[in-house]
């Protein structure tokens, strides 16, 4: 298992992004849309390749500060088998292939409530 990210939501996933790149050396990493449309997601990295996910909100503020946070990512050799064996305190996703991403991935909750994305990469 391997940290991959944390996802923060964002008002403007771009202006974001151009100030860790521009103030904390951060990289533009890639970025994709949700096959819906309705989700832009920004990415950057530090020097060891850890990323940060800027979940575009399209400009609305979360009304409660904790919204600001949306979930850390693990990488993981087989997204249905770690999440058939982990115990988790709620599903927040089951299993699904998100192929805007590149990724098969799960949501569950750690036992405080915390999202946790479990990421395996298509092939």
């Amino acid at each position: 298992m391997s940290f991959i990210h944390v996802c923060l939501n964002v008002t403007d996933a771009d202006r974001t992004a151009d100030w860790y790149v521009e103030q904390l050396d951060f990289e533009y990493s890639w970025e994709f849309t949700t096959e819906d449309g309705t989700g832009r997601n920004v990415y950057v990295a530090d020097d060891e390749g850890v990323e940060l996910q800027l979940s575009d909100t399209d400009g609305q503020q979360p009304a409660d500060p904790g919204m600001l946070y949306d979930h850390i990512a693990l990488g993981v050799d087989d997204v249905d088998e770690t999440f058939a064996e982990v115990d988790h305190f709620g599903v927040v996703k089951e299993p699904g292939d998100q192929p805007a991403a590149g990724a098969r991935t799960a949501f569950v909750e750690d036992p405080d409530g915390h999202v946790v994305e479990l990421v395996e990469p298509l092939e």
